[in-house]
């Protein structure tokens, strides 16, 4: 049985810990995304706690097959590869209403956010593989709900919705990104990341639009529905664990001023 690694996206001098047992966690199989492409596959996992309507529209669009067979139509280098278009065109949806933006969320004190540092006021950090950014959470004080605003941040693999000029306008199209793009922060719902096959969706082929478009998805699932013997063992490691808190710490040294939360990228394994 093939086993696929992924580990850290950052360039660092020493090579990573080896992460033990108790680093790992299994996501739930019906937040995660598999989708063949003729590029290879690529895993996705969406992150409800962010954006619970947008997770909820791709989760009923995977289940109804909307997205098998559907083009990457417009990709841009370092930038994102955006498809989902029932038309394969850009300019259609489905029958389903608009979503409403999710741009940002309200942190609770339940919210399972992992803080990996605080720069001018605001923490940065990861809900399960989402890479987020925060007010900081001495702000909670002082807010009526006792929460703060949150927002996922758009670092390499960071799934986005698509829309028009209407920020409440996003149907079923979506992106991936290809290279870290924090301009999109707030403007774009972030609920997702390519936890595994990021290589794959850097070598979709360019173009706004792309001339005669022939890369795909051949066939999207949740990986709850795909029967247990078929099923890909997944787990990805959890930043609430002792190997993320070390790297974390070993990359902030090595980097410096220049540490972002897009160096790290937590390892999956995929059996």
């Amino acid at each position: 049985m093939a086993l696929v690694i992924a580990l850290m996206a950052a360039s660092v001098a020493a090579a990573p810990a080896k992460p033990t047992e108790v680093d790992w966690r299994t996501p739930a199989p019906e937040t995660v995304m598999v989708i063949d492409t003729n590029k290879g596959r690529v895993l996705v996992e969406l992150v409800p706690e962010v954006a619970p309507n947008h997770v909820a529209r791709l989760q009923d669009l995977t289940r109804a097959g909307i997205y098998d067979g559907r083009t990457f139509f417009r990709v841009i280098d370092r930038f994102m590869a955006q498809t989902g278009d029932p038309t394969n065109t850009g300019e259609g949806g489905t029958d389903r209403p608009n979503l409403k933006a999710e741009f940002t969320f309200r942190r609770t004190a339940a919210t399972p956010f992992v803080a990996m540092a605080a720069p001018a006021g605001l923490e940065v950090g990861f809900i399960k593989s989402l890479p987020v950014v925060s007010q900081a959470w001495s702000w909670a004080e002082a807010t009526s709900d006792k929460k703060v605003s949150a927002w996922g941040t758009y670092c390499p693999g960071v799934l986005g919705m698509a829309r028009d000029e209407d920020n409440n306008s996003a149907n079923s199209q979506f992106f991936l990104m290809r290279q870290p793009y924090p301009s999109l922060d707030k403007r774009y719902t972030a609920f997702g990341r390519v936890i595994s096959g990021l290589e794959a969706v850097r070598a979709i082929k360019a173009g706004e639009p792309v001339p005669a478009p022939q890369d795909l998805m051949q066939k999207v699932r949740l990986l709850s529905d795909i029967p247990e013997n078929q099923r890909p063992k997944i787990r990805v490691i959890d930043p609430k664990g002792p190997w993320f808190a070390a790297e974390t710490k070993r990359l902030r040294a090595s980097k410096g001023a220049d540490f972002s939360v897009c160096d790290i990228d937590p390892p999956v394994e995929v059996r």
